[in-house]
């Protein structure tokens, strides 16, 4: 990973007008890494990454994504160098799978209609679907379905990838080849991934570093290596998530 973060949060309130979620959260996100954004439900992972991809607009503090803050002015900028697979994978059902990876292509690349063709292409075989082109959504899997999303995500060869829950709804085994996916596109692309979950597996597997939330104390409570908090945290609400509800030792 180099130097510099590619994300960076000093002193954000997350939420909505009226509806204050998370306050005072900081932190950065170093190039390259896979940075897991967990917590229990409602407490306020899914807001976090919502600001992060300029869906809503933090209450207050600073939030930059690539040396950008989100703006009107920035926005066309950095819907270009970033990439969002949402939970569901949001893919188009009347589309096949590869014109739903052409859509940013469409959208945002200067090249020729056949150049784009045979880019997403090569992307449904970088996720290994390549013979899932011209099929629909509803004749794939959920698994293939996530994949073909993140071929979507990684169209304009983004900086930062973010994935909403790429685990739910999946079988262990379809959840950890998409854990090795995500895990062989960093390694072959550099790609910065961020990931909202709370599959210890996945978390234990792909995770250079975590931050935790929690509702009740409204803000962000740990930050580290999985094995830190699970190990050394002082908070026992961090070492009872991380033990599965058990402290050893």
């Amino acid at each position: 990973m180099s130097e510099g973060p590619i994300i960076r949060l000093e002193g954000v309130d997350a939420g909505y007008p009226g509806a204050l979620i998370l306050e005072n959260v900081s932190f950065s996100v170093a190039r390259g890494e896979i940075f897991i954004l967990l917590g229990g439900s409602g407490c306020g992972k899914s807001t976090i990454m919502k600001h992060m991809i300029g869906l809503n607009p933090v209450l207050s503090g600073k939030l930059e994504v690539a040396g950008l803050e989100w703006s009107e002015r920035t926005r066309a900028e950095l819907c270009r160098r970033i990439g969002v697979m949402y939970q569901s994978g949001a893919l188009f059902g009347s589309m096949t799978c590869l014109e739903n990876v052409l859509l940013p292509l469409e959208e945002f690349s200067p090249m020729k209609r056949a150049e784009r063709v045979e880019r997403a292409r090569a992307l449904l075989a970088d996720v290994e679907l390549e013979d899932a082109a011209d099929k629909m959504p509803a004749e794939i899997s959920g698994g293939m379905r996530k994949r073909v999303a993140i071929a979507r995500a990684m169209a304009l060869d983004p900086e930062v990838v973010f994935l909403d829950e790429p685990s739910a709804g999946l079988d262990p085994i379809t959840s950890s080849a998409l854990d090795d996916l995500v895990l062989r596109l960093r390694r072959e692309k550099g790609t910065t991934f961020v990931v909202v979950t709370h599959e210890l597996p996945s978390i234990f597997k792909i995770a250079d570093r975590c931050a935790m939330f929690d509702k009740a104390r409204r803000g962000m409570i740990a930050l580290g290596t999985p094995a830190a908090l699970r190990d050394g945290s002082d908070d026992e609400f961090v070492r009872r998530f991380f033990n599965r509800g058990e402290i050893h030792g």
